[in-house]
């Protein structure tokens, strides 16, 4: 009789199922992307928009999602709305999968589960109906009794301050008041998770701030999740967290909060964090390797509360080169030069 051993070095039974228990647990959210690719081919070329992305939104949460033209944040945005497919990877909103969702499934998730404003006033309302009759529009999708669309449709209005604009066409309207009417159209099937693209775009900065103010009524108020994309700064700096996108992955998340200092009075704070994805990537700052000339590949070091990144020794001598050509332009020593590393 033949006996099968195990192969020296192979793993128990035991020892795999030790494994699976301590396997990376999935990221938990009302929103998770993880690993996420989309690639196009545009005329014969491949153009990959993500690149493993990576992102969790909790429920409740108003976060800001900024970068670039080109970083792929679009691109993320018409996947998790449910017009565009993911290439691979993972995405889930509120527990649909959106890489297996038939046509049917997504026209339902994109009409009850998300809600969308735009910044284009075309893509949001229709020229031909009111402000009431627009905010209804989407509940007649749904089945929704005509008594309950039209209290449901002036409460929004009352809510976001717009119950004035009832009664009129959005050619008559202010570009603000034409996108809080948006905000409640985007409510009107109390979905779980609002986006907004670039939706105070065109508006000047007095009323950004009343559209934001909407969307943070609604996200309060209506307890409805809001992704903002934006390149707008003061408008990712009204939100809790903002995640950056650079080059198809997130980067870095900028996190705010009130602290009260030893005096009482209350101070907003921001700390930026470097985004580690679940393979251990990270993306250091461009500024950083830039002032320390890091190419291709950096040495490691291992402390007791942090990693050192550091320059190999061609970076070290480019840094010198680039120390000495300054030094020799300023030969009263008046400028500055930067660490040798950067601690994570």
């Amino acid at each position: 009789m033949a006996v099968h051993q195990q192969p020296t070095g192979a793993p128990d039974l035991d020892e795999l199922r030790r494994r699976a228990v301590a396997a990376p647990r999935r990221e938990e959210g009302l929103v998770v992307c993880e690993n996420l690719v989309r690639i196009y081919q545009t005329e014969g070329v491949e153009v990959q928009a993500l690149q493993g992305l990576d992102l969790a939104v909790a429920q409740g949460e108003m976060i800001a999602v900024v970068g670039a033209s080109g970083s792929g944040k679009s691109t993320l945005l018409g996947i998790l709305s449910g017009q565009d497919v993911p290439t691979a990877g993972a995405a889930t909103v509120a527990g649909h999968d959106l890489l297996t969702m038939r046509r049917r499934e997504r026209l339902t998730y994109r009409r009850s589960t998300v809600g969308f404003v735009w910044q284009q006033t075309s893509r949001n309302l229709l020229p031909y109906l009111s402000a009431a009759e627009n905010v209804m529009l989407p509940m007649t999708y749904t089945g929704t009794k005509r008594s309950r669309r039209r209290a449901r449709a002036e409460e929004l209005l009352d809510l976001l301050s717009v119950g004035h604009c009832r009664d009129r066409t959005p050619d008559t309207l202010s570009g603000g008041e034409q996108q809080r009417v948006a905000v409640a159209v985007a409510n009107a099937n109390e979905p779980q998770v609002l986006f907004a693209d670039e939706p105070t775009g065109e508006l000047d900065t007095a009323t950004s701030d009343e559209v934001f103010a909407a969307l943070r009524r609604a996200n309060e108020d209506l307890g409805v999740t809001v992704i903002v994309v934006t390149h707008d700064a003061l408008v990712s700096e009204q939100v809790q967290r903002t995640v950056r996108i650079r080059n198809g992955r997130t980067s870095t998340e900028v996190l705010r909060r009130v602290t009260t200092g030893e005096d009482g009075v209350e101070v907003l704070t921001a700390e930026e964090f470097a985004v580690l994805d679940a393979s251990g990537r990270l993306q250091l700052p461009g500024q950083f390797t830039e002032r320390l000339h890091m190419r291709k590949r950096v040495r490691l070091a291992l402390e007791t509360d942090h990693i050192g990144v550091w320059p190999d020794e061609a970076a070290r001598r480019a840094k010198s080169e680039a120390e000495s050509a300054a030094g020799a332009e300023d030969p009263e020593g008046t400028g500055s030069s930067g660490s040798a590393a950067s601690a994570l």
